[in-house]
């Protein structure tokens, strides 16, 4: 896109920004988020495998508070 009087457009700040911006899943402010590729998604069983497992440990430690069922 060109201005009327012929030269080019200018520029705004976030189209610089946007022009010069690395991977955003691979920003080292940004934790554990990882691109993969098409097919490489982690199985649903692993987050119901962790869920279940989390809720193992809370109820084992619980079972050492006095005053429980």
């Amino acid at each position: 896109m060109s201005t009327p009087t012929g030269g080019p457009a200018p520029q705004t700040g976030a189209q610089a920004v946007i022009a010069s911006a690395a991977d955003p899943a691979r920003r080292p402010d940004v934790l554990l988020r990882v691109r993969r590729e098409e097919g490489h998604e982690a199985s649903a069983w692993w987050m119901i495998g962790a869920f279940v497992g989390v809720s193992a440990v809370v109820i084992v430690v619980m079972s050492f508070v006095p005053g429980g069922a």
